[in-house]
């Protein structure tokens, strides 16, 4: 829901998007239940996936990564000490000053857009260069550059209060099959299994008449408009293969306890399920982070959520030995303002801010970039979105500056090319 106190404007596509609108119908819900420790151990060794935890408003950096206690603007939170000597985190993170060794942190992110219009999808795409065209998100790149993995589940789907369905708009230019498959609210989905009423035989004739009614509709038409469609049955049948990782009520106490028994500690649980059973881009959203107003109280309620929801499936991962192969990213739009307001809250800040990744292709334990002593500006070479892009390309082992996207014979760069990989990121 749109704050109060941000410009209505501000809200437009994020409201929009809350809501899921957009191409598809299929309301999926979210996944549990574990893969085998064998099939895990497959997957490490093989596949290379993504975790993007986004928190939709905007984390304050001086509340999480980039406290600044004791100044004009860094409010009444401490620091305490990480697990990496010389770093430290505000105190609303305890469980993830546990896991810094395993961390990147960047403190030096300086972007452009103050608006969440502007700022979310122009986040989400790296920010290229005016083409002319829409750029996919990060998911949606992936899911193009780098396919299903082994499992053949579906490459980029998303976990998130509020609506489900199939979101074609993140797939911009790209085909539309490369969009989302939202899990809204962690339900299970509605009618996938078959109806006890049809046995299997029948269920197999009548997808085989799906399919060649499917053949000929297609025809006639751009496979760009058509195979999202044929992409959604295919996948939900892969999904119907694997029912059993739907099954929540089997989900541990004890991991309920450790990731929170609320959306987001539920939601990321359910997203180690399913990078376990082989999903390769599993995107998390958390709602709920635009504290224009009582920005210390918000905070103080949101982020020890994260923090567990954050700490234990990075220790999740580590623990399963699949940290290595499975990039991990924890960032918003844009940072808030050091400055704080008359209603005793932070603004929308892009100039310094913070974001927080680990596993795959990353130098673990590095803590990248600082702001000046009040945190109002970064010191130094600031990092736009271009390069974090570039960076996370190369951590999943793809050069930008050797792979272009293919647009209907246009070729295009998959990052901004007058920007680079954050170096002092990368392992």
């Amino acid at each position: 829901m749109a704050n109060p106190l941000c410009k209505p404007w501000e809200h437009e596509l994020s409201r929009r998007r809350f809501l899921g609108a957009g191409a598809g119908a299929m309301a999926f819900g979210a996944l549990g239940g574990l893969a085998s420790p064998a099939a895990a151990e497959q997957l490490k060794q093989r596949e290379k996936q993504v975790l993007f935890i986004w928190l939709d408003g905007g984390m304050s950096q001086l509340e999480s990564w980039d406290p600044k206690p004791d100044t004009e603007f860094g409010g009444p939170f401490r620091t305490i000490k990480t697990s990496v000597p010389g770093t430290h985190f505000s105190e609303l993170l305890p469980r993830s000053a546990k896991q810094a060794h395993r961390l990147c942190v960047v403190r030096s992110i300086s972007t452009k857009d103050n608006s969440h219009s502007a700022g979310v999808g122009r986040i989400q795409r790296g920010d290229p260069k005016n083409r002319g065209v829409t750029y996919p998100y990060f998911g949606s790149a992936v899911a193009k550059l780098m396919g299903p993995t082994a499992s053949k589940l579906p490459p980029y789907v998303w976990v998130k209060p509020g609506s489900g369905g199939f979101k074609s708009e993140d797939a911009g230019f790209l085909s539309p099959k490369y969009g989302a498959l939202a899990f809204g609210d962690g339900k299970p989905p509605e009618n996938l299994l078959r109806h006890p009423s049809l046995t299997v035989e029948e269920d197999e004739e009548r997808n085989e008449l799906r399919a060649l009614l499917d053949k000929r509709y297609a025809a006639q038409r751009q496979p760009k408009y058509t195979e999202a469609n044929a992409y959604v049955y295919d996948s939900a049948r892969e999904l119907m293969k694997r029912a059993d990782i739907f099954d929540t009520t089997k989900l541990p106490a004890k991991d309920l306890d450790r990731y929170g028994r609320h959306d987001l500690g539920l939601h990321t649980l359910i997203a180690r399920n399913m990078l376990e059973a082989g999903v390769r881009f599993v995107k998390v959203n958390s709602y709920g982070w635009d504290t224009h107003g009582d920005n210390f109280n918000a905070h103080a309620s949101l982020v020890p959520k994260f923090d567990q929801a954050f700490a234990s499936i990075i220790e999740d991962l580590a623990e399963r030995g699949m940290l290595e192969n499975v990039l991990v990213i924890a960032m918003s739009e844009f940072g808030r303002t050091p400055r704080i307001n008359g209603h005793v809250g932070r603004d929308h800040w892009p100039e310094a801010w913070s974001i927080a990744m680990a596993g795959c292709g990353l130098k673990p334990g590095a803590l990248i970039g600082e702001t000046n002593d009040k945190g109002t500006w970064v010191k130094g070479d600031g990092h736009d979105i271009g390069a974090a892009f570039h960076t996370w390309f190369r951590a999943l082992g793809i050069d930008p500056k050797k792979v272009e996207y293919d647009n209907n014979g246009q070729p295009l760069p998959i990052a901004h090319d007058d920007m680079a990989p954050i170096k002092e990121a990368l392992a």
